[in-house]
């Protein structure tokens, strides 16, 4: 690899910050079955995901409620208990990301989360704001991996995509960035991304 890099974009989740939300119902649904159920039938997934496209979270609950009216404590308690769902940060990967700055490197990201959310987690997690800036899907309500967000994120952070290194930890977003013409590390962990950088002649 030889192509010098000028322009450096970090996931979030699981990259910078872990996310379980299982974390967020310990106490609400102590039962490992039962939550598992809750998170398959009601509070899923894809229900999530509408938040980080940008649907507000009393729409999102309210769709719910309407379904299930016996569960409404838990349904609300998503939003009320995100905070426990993400309770650290990836210190060694913050270490780098802090480096490459230090460094002069041109640093953003790229993240598919809730516009408030990603608010608080900017409150909680400071290092979230010492980056150029984020493109959230929640603000722009397009997602990784569709292009859009991609093209969007170098419009907006006026960027060569042939230069721009992208680190993400899903590899259905680092192929949707090497198909927007970017180069991409598949993150797995921090010593592998530093080896990965390496590569790249980035030294951290």
């Amino acid at each position: 690899m030889t192509t010098a890099i000028k322009h450096i974009v970090f996931d979030i989740g699981s990259v910078l910050i872990h996310y379980d939300p299982h974390l967020g119902f310990a106490d609400l649904i102590p039962d490992q079955a039962e939550r598992d159920w809750f998170f398959k039938n009601i509070c899923t997934h894809e229900w999530n995901l509408q938040q980080d496209r940008g649907r507000k979270w009393e729409e999102a609950e309210n769709l719910l409620i309407e379904q299930f009216p016996d569960h409404e404590v838990h349904i609300k308690g998503f939003r009320q208990n995100w905070h426990k769902m993400v309770p650290y940060a990836y210190e060694d990967t913050v270490t780098i990301l802090r480096q490459l700055i230090a460094d002069g490197h041109d640093v953003t990201m790229l993240t598919n989360f809730a516009s408030d959310t990603f608010r608080e987690a900017q409150e909680r997690f400071t290092f979230l704001k010492e980056p150029r800036g984020a493109t959230v899907s929640g603000d722009v309500f397009v997602m990784k991996p569709e292009r859009e967000i991609y093209d969007l994120h170098v419009r907006n952070f006026d960027l060569d995509p042939t230069v721009t290194l992208f680190i993400d930890d899903n590899r259905a977003n680092i192929d949707a960035a090497l198909e927007a013409g970017w180069q991409a590390i598949h993150f797995t962990d921090p010593a592998n991304l530093r080896s990965d950088l390496a590569a790249y002649k980035l030294t951290v």
